[in-house]
């Protein structure tokens, strides 16, 4: 076989590897990083092994190639969804959290591999390290439906940090940002200005104090009874990957709830 053929086939094979790192359970350990690079390996021996008559030294190096390539495409899946599971966790202390995988998009929704089988519910917050996600919408046994701040029929609550002014946020159909309207039309608002959760009652769906996002620009004014801005979310929604389910209250709600 030439070259040229040989080389399609290792790529091909790498693909593969891509495919079966997607399945890796974030909650495992080591061992199911081994278990992947094994389940490339053993169907890539047989590839090469066909592929590369002749030498039988040129098919072992292959071969040692190949299961090298896997191994290091599964440590490095494995480290990226360690690092951003270690990052949701960390900012946010204090909650029970299940992590997950994006595995579908759809407008204005995702869906995550995890679902009531993990002890997820309806009406459950959904983060990432850098703040709210949405709210799960629908489960099923391993999966879940979450809807995102950017549908334009479903609001948010949200309160100014500083200000502590209370408005709401739905999306703006415009570049994926937010519409902010607050209820005192006589309130300052300038671009920079945070955005968070408001908290609704106990605390599902969301709890008080994620970040949602910044004012970008302020509209003119509609009435004399709101004001409004647009507001950049805090999670960039294209490029979602492992996100948080928030399951369990703090010591600080669970006080409050008490």
């Amino acid at each position: 076989m030439r070259p040229a053929h040989r080389s399609f086939r290792i790529l091909v094979l790498l693909v593969a590897v891509a495919a079966v790192l997607v399945t890796v359970d974030l909650r495992g350990d080591a061992s199911v990083l081994r278990t992947a690079g094994a389940a490339v390996a053993g169907p890539a021996q047989q590839v090469i092994a066909a592929a590369t008559p002749g030498d039988d030294r040129v098919r072992e190096l292959e071969k040692r190639n190949a299961e090298l390539a896997a191994a290091l495409w599964a440590e490095r899946a494995g480290r990226s969804a360690r690092t951003q599971r270690d990052a949701v966790t960390a900012a946010h202390p204090g909650r029970t959290l299940v992590t997950a995988r994006v595995v579908a998009v759809r407008e204005h929704a995702v869906t995550i591999d995890a679902g009531s089988r993990d002890g997820i519910k309806e009406d459950m917050a959904v983060v990432t390290a850098d703040g709210l996600v949405g709210r799960v919408i629908a489960t099923g046994p391993g999966v879940s439906t979450v809807m995102l701040p950017t549908n334009p029929a479903a609001g948010v609550s949200v309160r100014m940090a500083g200000s502590r002014q209370i408005g709401s946020v739905r999306g703006a159909d415009r570049d994926g940002l937010l519409r902010l309207r607050l209820l005192d039309a006589d309130v300052e608002l300038q671009p920079g200005q945070q955005v968070e959760t408001l908290g609704s009652r106990g605390s599902r769906p969301y709890p008080p104090g994620i970040p949602v996002g910044t004012v970008v620009e302020v509209e003119p004014p509609e009435d004399q009874l709101t004001r409004t801005a647009l507001v950049r979310p805090s999670v960039t929604f294209t490029t979602l990957d492992i996100v948080g389910v928030i399951t369990g209250k703090d010591e600080e709600e669970r006080r409050h709830a008490d």
